[in-house]
């Protein structure tokens, strides 16, 4: 008797080929639906799936191999005297090989206000059923759900008459994890319209394995979300340079946070996952130089992003420097020719359009995982946050802005002192945050010229010492969230000191 292969597929690439080779080589072809119909314009014989459960489809399709007919044949046990004899009875015929992928229901809800309904449609049943069915029985039955396995199923059927033993368990591997990634994506897309957050579901590949962790002794991967996303490492393009490390991913990937806050030519330059110097101005080159001049120090061994192309000039300058990875939604051809005379350099482009659509953010804790949305928010200050009796120039508002943007990404307690759009002095991850205010100040005082600083804090300030150390550096502005029990302290002290107060209401702690 003939052997037959049963066809029921979404993604249609390669079919025609591989049904072809199989009926060339003596095989029944059955099919269902698109697939039948694209398989006889090919000039295939195809036996349609009606004729092998003696029903039509119904329902729209929905209901066309839920049949006996079909997962006897799949699922009857070939040793099996008594499984013989009852498909025998029914006039049930093996399947000895099915193809099968499923209705693009990830690609459906990842379009823009895909309905419910819609989203239901895309949901598969008999697919991932025949491929369960056929998986259990791998001993006898071959299952192909990936395109790219035809080529070497058709080859070991030319070869043997038949595919290899340890290629139908690998085969039946894959279909499984198949159709639990495809359920997986189901019930994350259902639970979430029903708003049901006590389970969790991630779907990460493996991108690459890396040398070592945070320390040479650890082991570590990188996994990448098959969700495309701005501002990714995961889909940025390695243009140059030796692989990322665990700590150059943290870093660079804690730079995309920052600049992805900035619309206007916009630099960082970041260490340990903190800024270390950072600018705004009226172009991209601008930006740099100014970035490089907060803290030309600290640079050493550090990170570099800008959001706009990198031109020849910043190219140019960044040559002297030992920099570990470079970041930019693109490169002028004569800024590469530069950069390519660093060869350890990494050099990497990335997507940076800009988009609102929520990112969550997962943290691994020992025994379990916390998940957050991603902290995106940045208020605009006006001058109705103002707290104090002095108000702002436009300028100084304009520099507290950009501090309040700053600090969001600096590790807490942080503190930030910017003049003309340019970090002045960072003061990160201190135990209180007066100490992080001394450090900020006190590099903001070497660097000289210092006339109009203001200060950032990302929590509010439990105690007016914050704001008496601002007015002996000479800090003309503060803005903080407020919500402390001292809150009318700070605000007499800064009247006191002539220091203007703004008040957003928000915190920005980063752990």
């Amino acid at each position: 008797m003939a052997k037959r292969a049963l066809f029921s597929v979404s993604d249609k690439a390669g079919i025609v080929e591989f049904a072809s080779g199989l009926q060339k080589l003596g095989w029944e072809i059955i099919a269902t639906g698109g697939t039948k119909s694209l398989l006889s314009k090919s000039g295939i014989p195809v036996i349609d799936i009606s004729e092998i459960t003696g029903f039509p489809e119904i329902c729209d399709g929905r209901v066309k191999t839920l049949h006996p007919k079909v997962h006897g044949a799949l699922l009857g046990v070939r040793e099996n005297p008594e499984h013989m004899k009852e498909l025998s009875e029914n006039g049930i015929g093996f399947i000895d090989l099915v193809c099968v992928n499923l209705y693009p229901f990830k690609e459906t809800i990842a379009k823009p206000d895909v309905t419910l309904d819609e989203a239901i449609e895309k949901i598969d049943i008999g697919g991932p059923s025949m491929l369960r069915s056929a998986a259990k029985n791998y001993t006898s039955v071959t299952v192909v759900c990936d395109p790219r396995d035809y080529a070497g199923v058709l080859r070991q059927i030319e070869e043997n008459g038949n595919t290899s033993l340890m290629t139908r368990l690998e085969l039946s591997a894959k279909a499984y994890t198949h159709t639990a990634q495809y359920d997986m994506c189901i019930a994350t897309y259902m639970r979430k319209q029903a708003d049901l957050p006590e389970k969790l579901f991630l779907e990460f590949d493996i991108k690459q394995p890396l040398r070592y962790g945070e320390n040479p002794h650890q082991s570590a991967n990188f996994y990448a979300s098959p969700d495309v996303q701005p501002f990714s490492l995961a889909d940025a393009i390695q243009i140059q340079g030796k692989e990322l490390s665990y700590n150059n991913i943290q870093d660079a990937n804690a730079a995309l946070s920052i600049v992805r806050d900035f619309s206007d030519p916009f630099c960082v330059a970041l260490k340990h996952m903190n800024p270390c110097g950072a600018a705004q101005a009226g172009s991209i080159e601008q930006a740099w130089q100014k970035a490089f001049e907060a803290d030309p120090v600290s640079i050493y061994g550090g990170i570099v992003a800008v959001n706009r192309p990198l031109t020849k000039e910043i190219a140019q300058a960044m040559k002297p420097i030992f920099l570990e990875i470079v970041l930019a939604p693109d490169y002028t051809p004569e800024a590469l020719e530069i950069l390519v005379t660093k060869k350890n350099l990494r050099v990497l482009k990335v997507n940076m359009t800009q988009s609102d659509k929520p990112v969550n953010q997962y943290v691994g804790v020992t025994g379990g995982m916390l998940v957050q949305h991603q902290d995106t928010q940045t208020e605009i200050l006006t001058l109705e946050q103002v707290v104090t009796e002095m108000k702002p120039t436009p300028e100084m508002l304009a520099d507290l802005q950009f501090g309040w943007n700053i600090v969001k990404h600096v590790k807490s307690n942080a503190i930030v002192v910017v003049q003309d759009l340019q970090t002045r002095g960072v003061g990160a991850g201190q135990m209180n945050r007066v100490g992080s205010a001394q450090i900020a100040l006190e590099q903001a005082a070497a660097s000289g010229n210092c006339d109009r600083l203001v200060l950032a804090s990302d929590g509010f300030l439990p105690f007016d010492d914050t704001v008496e150390l601002a007015a002996r550096y000479g800090v003309k502005a503060i803005v903080q969230p407020g919500g402390s029990i001292r809150d009318a302290e700070c605000i007499s002290k800064a009247n006191e000191k002539n220091i203007i107060m703004l008040l957003t209401g928000v915190r920005h702690f980063k752990h």
